[in-house]
């Protein structure tokens, strides 16, 4: 999905006219919110940025709305029982058909899943009204859609970053180093979602649910390395690609319930948050 990353807030003009397609990705807007702590603690429902498309769809209200409409639902249905789905719309906008897919995070249940898509798909509209491309990322889950023919970027580029204000001191940066070798490791096996905790370091990293190993690995990579340029010695950070993520904090009295325990867990067909 064509994204770049966030320099302005833009409003959206309606326009009764089919969607123009860009050369040029559309803008993001970022909201910095809190890193993500172990397992599903915290709201997943929880804002972390949102990108709308400068092109609107064509129509008005209820000549947007239908397409939209049609699309949530077949995701909605889907979101109890898959982590990953992804479809396009028989019903178009201005000729052309809607793509849209959600991803939740590979750790949460199905109920949390739901509850979560539950969440994300109307925040298509309230935050990016009749945008022709919106994806908008929660803690739990995220959602895109897109007109057919909408620009890609690079599954490597980033859309979002946060890194924490304070440092994890002394020898911190050998702990998140070896955290990040475990979750290149792990998603170097097969999983698209690899949760791991060493030394009070708590790291996760998820990929696309339809990427392949190699590029789920590539993708990890370009992710810390970024991080670790980005962030410096921060003491928690996320780093979101167009493909991927990886978050990760340092507990000082060791992490919280034991998240992640060393080890991965895999589901939803591989995934990406």
């Amino acid at each position: 999905m064509g994204i770049s990353r966030a320099q302005h807030h833009h409003r959206h003009r309606h326009s009764s006219s089919p969607p123009r397609i860009s050369r040029t990705p559309f803008p993001l807007v970022t909201i910095t919110l809190t890193i993500l702590l172990p397992a599903v603690a915290g709201d997943l429902c929880t804002l972390v940025y949102k990108g709308c498309a400068n092109q609107t769809l064509s129509g008005s209200g209820a000549a947007y709305m239908q397409p939209l409409a049609a699309l949530s639902s077949a995701l909605t249905a889907r979101a109890a029982a898959a982590k990953f789905y992804k479809t396009t719309t028989s019903s178009a906008v201005g000729g052309q058909p809607l793509f849209g897919l959600f991803q939740c995070r590979g750790d949460l249940s199905p109920s949390d899943c739901s509850a979560c898509v539950g969440c994300v798909l109307p925040m298509w509209t309230s935050l990016c009204g009749p945008a022709a491309a919106a994806r908008v990322q929660l803690n739990g889950c995220y959602a895109l859609y897109q007109v057919s023919g909408f620009p890609q970027v690079s599954g490597t580029q980033m859309l979002y970053k946060a890194c924490g204000s304070g440092g994890g001191g002394g020898g911190f940066e050998v702990k998140r180093d070896t955290a990040f070798a475990q979750l290149q490791s792990g998603v170097a096996g097969g999983q698209g979602f690899y949760a791991t905790s060493y030394a009070s370091v708590y790291a996760v990293a998820q990929c696309e649910g339809d990427l392949y190993a190699g590029d789920c690995s590539e993708c990890i990579a370009q992710a810390v390395q970024k991080s670790e340029v980005e962030c410096g010695g921060a003491a928690s950070g996320q780093v979101y690609l167009d493909k991927c993520y990886i978050s990760y904090s340092y507990y000082a009295n060791g992490v919280p319930h034991g998240g992640g325990g060393g080890g991965g867990v895999g589901g939803g067909g591989g995934g990406g948050a």
